[in-house]
């Protein structure tokens, strides 16, 4: 049962490194992004989603963790 796990895993594993390999050389097209007035310089979109996606896993934990504090601190005020 132990080895089914790890076959299943290492499966589950390789067919997502499949889906993000067929996803960055779908997308190689460079585009540039536009916010405020500053202008990103020429990048894949692949590169650019996965920045925004790496950006996005620190910021939710973050603002998760922050929340959180804040809402016990208020909590510890009530009572």
């Amino acid at each position: 049962m132990r080895n089914f796990k790890r076959v299943l895993l290492a499966v589950f594993v390789l067919l997502l490194v499949l889906a993000i390999l067929a996803f960055v050389l779908e997308n190689q097209q460079a585009m540039s992004l536009l916010f405020l007035g500053w202008a990103s310089p020429q990048l894949p979109v692949s590169l650019i989603m996965v920045i925004t996606l790496l950006i996005g896993m620190v910021i939710g934990p973050v603002l998760g963790w922050f929340l959180g504090r804040t809402s016990r601190a208020s909590r510890k005020r009530l009572v």
